[in-house]
């Protein structure tokens, strides 16, 4: 089966370029805004062989997995562009609810089912699965002339197969026991995208998707430890804010809002991380 955009995206004006491998769908998406693309356009891959995760590191695409960027070109805030994010989390969220048969995989940071998502949200931009990272997503931004500027949301998924050498848990569909292939997974997600995207209104919504995420969210109300900057925060996830910050309250009984951070769970919020 080919890549193809849902007959909803199509019709709101959605583009597709798909790709057998690319060095980084991002990195393609902003090179074409660069070159005067006008945005929503998707570019699609099953293979990425450079593409990069959040603060530098790399993230892994073998053949069978996706790799999708939206490009977006606005003349908007990039303050609220970067609560797109959010929005890609959602969707894609709502996207594996549609693909992978109900009844199939747990959730929960333990790993046991804890409510009725089977897939979690976690801060600022990890979808997981059994409490194990199963997507990550990135966002990279360029200054266009114009006062324009160009955000390319990029979305990775553990299609097939999952890097093994990390220091947190991670998984993939297969892994699951999910019979789900990159492009019937990316379908769903380019249909998806557009009822959160019409949700959060260019920011206008950003108070629903904050809402909707909260319901998603992993970790809630438990221990978590947030390495910001090389200091750690230990405490309580009590909420993120109306800008979708990290809200911590730490031992001490101080709220901490926090912008950006590596978050972690349960035991390893208690051990040095």
């Amino acid at each position: 089966m080919a890549f193809r955009l849902a007959p909803t995206a199509a019709s709101e004006g959605f583009r597709l370029e798909a790709h057998d491998t690319v060095g980084s769908t991002n990195a393609l998406a902003l090179a074409h805004a660069r070159a005067g693309d006008l945005g929503k356009l998707w570019v699609v891959s099953k293979k990425q062989e450079s593409g990069r995760g959040r603060r530098g590191r790399t993230w892994a695409t073998p053949e069978g997995n996706l790799a999708a960027t939206l490009l977006i070109v606005s003349g908007g805030e990039l303050r609220l562009a970067a609560t797109l994010g959010f929005v890609a989390g959602l969707a894609l969220a709502d996207a594996l609810d549609a693909v992978v048969p109900q009844g199939r995989i747990a959730i929960g940071v333990d790993g046991a089912s804890q409510g009725k998502n089977r897939f979690e949200l976690k801060w600022p931009n990890d979808v997981l699965a059994s409490g194990a990272k199963l997507a990550g997503i990135l966002l990279e931004s360029a200054l266009l002339e114009g006062d324009r500027f160009a955000v390319a949301v990029g979305i990775g998924v553990n299609v097939v197969a999952y890097p093994e050498d990390l220091p947190y848990p991670a998984t993939s569909l297969r892994a699951l026991g999910a019979n789900c292939d990159a492009e019937t997974l990316f379908l769903a997600l380019s249909d998806a995208w557009n009822e959160n995207a019409r949700l959060w209104d260019d920011g206008r919504g950003l108070a629903a998707i904050r809402r909707r995420w909260l319901a998603r969210a992993a970790g809630l109300g438990g221990e978590v430890a947030v390495r910001v900057d090389g200091n750690v925060v230990r405490g309580t996830f009590e909420t993120i804010d109306e800008d979708c910050r990290f809200v911590i309250r730490d031992d001490a009984g101080t709220v901490v809002t926090i912008a950006a951070g590596d978050v972690h769970f349960g035991a390893v919020a208690s051990a040095r991380v």
